[in-house]
């Protein structure tokens, strides 16, 4: 079949093309995206392969990555982890002290 990947080994080594790529985003007004972001894509995308991905390869999709690509991946994981926007409103008005 083939080995198990295991992209978390290759996080520090990727960690200045990560804020390249972030720096990238912000340049194009995507001021939200960190590293971090990047990375949960990235890992996320690259999971879903059935074959063993070297390291050159995954540098190299992660030098590809497109911001429109990007958003979709982050809308469709919105829809499948719905935040509950009251609960969070809630509990933000109640610190502040706001009344309604």
């Amino acid at each position: 079949m083939g080995e198990k990947q295991q992209f978390e080994v290759w996080q520090e080594d990727v960690a200045p093309i990560l804020s390249i790529k972030k720096d990238e985003f912000h340049e194009l007004g995507y001021d939200r995206v960190s590293t971090a972001d990047l990375w949960l894509y990235i890992v996320d995308k690259q999971k879903k392969r059935k074959t063993f991905m070297p390291f050159y390869a995954f540098v190299d999709e992660l030098l590809s990555i497109k911001p429109q690509d990007y958003m979709t991946w982050l809308t469709v994981n919105t829809y499948k982890e719905p935040i509950d926007w009251f609960k969070e409103f809630e509990a933000a008005t109640e610190t502040k002290g706001i009344d309604s």
